[in-house]
């Protein structure tokens, strides 16, 4: 566009002083003015004929170099941006074009027939062995995989409401997997094939489903597993790929059902060379809950009960942000433990539904981080925060060094006081040569990150 501007103003000018020329030409050259030869006849040069022919062709010879001049000039400017372009691509070109490209191009490396031939070399499900499923309610995480071959691993969930605590001041009815919000932490192997089991439970009439983003299919597996109350259904899947992720109830509403409690999280781990062991690992989910104000009780006071508002969630509004399903969740009834020393590791998860976490723990850092799960990549190292959207997860490590309390948070920090708050309580010898002042540690009174 600026080339454009340029040769446009440019053209103009010399076209300008083309219609220009002749009067200044006369104007600078006395010799070559004109006179009339008789009333109403054309102009005549006094001059002789042959000079007048030898001005005529200077003349027309500056007009064309003042045509021209513009011409070239834009041509130059242009080619002289260009060049540089052109020789970054051709490195480019040398370098990196002219080699065989290294992304997966899978309709050049997997034709249909030779994707029906590596289907071939599946197991038949039917003569895997047959293995449940470890099942744990968040913050716990089933023990690590140590089998090398492939199961069909059972997994059970069931479906239903619950009335429970939201925060110190309200309860809500929630929907649920297996009674917890989050749903139970299910750790699998790829090759394995999950017999998923759903049974709906949920006396109102609500159906639901799993969206699980592990499994490969549409709708991630909703489209079979959809249950009317009093219904179970199976449904078979085979993990093919490692890496933690998100499952969600993906019946209609789904942004309802899930802003009601419908997630939890599933671990793939590669069929070999899992993640490094570690000491302590721990499930934590954030999400978002949508209410109206109280009602009032038939005594004038307020209820101590909420509901879910649809139009607070249409604004992204939310009336709580929690970690692991309610407010206390991991700070009076379960905080997370570790010791001087000894390594922690977070599978974390953000169900949103609407907000992205700024996922922190105040006093530590991240010493590896598999963002956004991915198991196979070099970690990320010395982390402070990581963003998790909504329906994605992280993968955190830490070495705890000094003892005392750290404390988890979205480092969206206001979202503390809707809720978004936890506790790694780490025990321990003080280390001073680390972690050391002239007086005790003295948390402000009230304050919710430094207990």
């Amino acid at each position: 566009m600026m080339i454009s501007s340029i040769f446009s103003r440019l053209t103009a000018r010399a076209w300008t002083r083309n219609h220009t020329f002749p009067t200044r030409l006369q104007q600078n050259y006395p010799s070559s003015s004109v006179v009339l030869k008789n009333p109403g006849a054309r102009f005549q040069s006094r001059q002789s004929p042959r000079r007048s022919q030898v001005w005529e062709q200077r003349a027309n010879l500056v007009r064309a170099i003042l045509f021209a001049v513009p011409i070239i000039t834009s041509v130059m400017v242009y080619a002289r941006i260009q060049n540089p372009l052109y020789m970054d691509t051709k490195k480019e070109s040398n370098g990196i074009l002219d080699q065989k490209p290294t992304h997966h191009d899978l309709k050049s490396e997997q034709p249909p027939s030779a994707s029906r031939e590596k289907h071939k070399d599946f197991v038949d499900a039917n003569t895997l062995p047959k293995e449940e499923a470890v099942l744990t309610t968040a913050p716990d995480v089933p023990p690590r995989i140590t089998r090398d071959h492939p199961v069909l691993l059972q997994v059970n969930l069931v479906t239903s409401t619950k009335m429970e605590k939201l925060n110190s001041q309200y309860k809500y009815e929630k929907w649920n997997f297996n009674g917890s919000i989050p749903g139970p932490f299910i750790r699998a192997r790829v090759g394995d094939v999950v017999e998923l089991s759903l049974t709906n439970r949920d006396e109102s009439g609500n159906p639901y489903n799993i969206d699980c983003h592990a499994f490969l299919g549409p709708g991630g597996g909703s489209a079979l597993a959809t249950v009317e109350e009093g219904q179970t259904k199976p449904g078979r899947f085979r993990l093919q790929f490692p890496g933690l992720y998100i499952y969600h109830c993906a019946a209609a509403p789904v942004p309802v059902h899930i802003a009601n409690g419908m997630y939890g999280l599933m671990y793939v781990q590669p069929a070999e060379g899992d993640l490094p062991s570690v000491d302590h690992e721990y499930y934590v989910m954030q999400s978002e809950f949508y209410h109206e104000p109280p009602g009032v009780e038939d005594n004038g006071r307020p209820s101590s009960t909420v509901e879910f508002s649809y139009p607070n969630a249409l604004r992204e509004e939310p009336s709580v942000v929690v970690f692991n399903g309610h407010e206390s969740a991991l700070t009076t009834e379960k905080p997370l433990k570790a010791g001087v020393g000894e390594s922690v590791r977070i599978f974390f998860g953000n169900a949103g539904p609407n907000l992205t976490s700024s996922f922190h723990v105040i006093g530590s850092t991240f010493k590896k981080v598999y963002r956004d799960s991915d198991v196979l990549s070099p970690p990320g190292q010395c982390v402070q925060t990581v963003g998790v959207p909504p329906g994605a997860t992280t993968i955190v490590d830490m070495e705890m060094l000094v003892p005392g309390t750290y404390t988890l948070v979205d480092h969206a920090i206001f979202r503390l006081e809707k809720g978004a708050v936890g506790y790694l309580n780490v025990s321990g010898v003080p280390q001073p040569d680390i972690y050391e002042g002239t007086e005790p540690p003295a948390p402000c009174v009230g304050c919710k990150l430094h207990p």
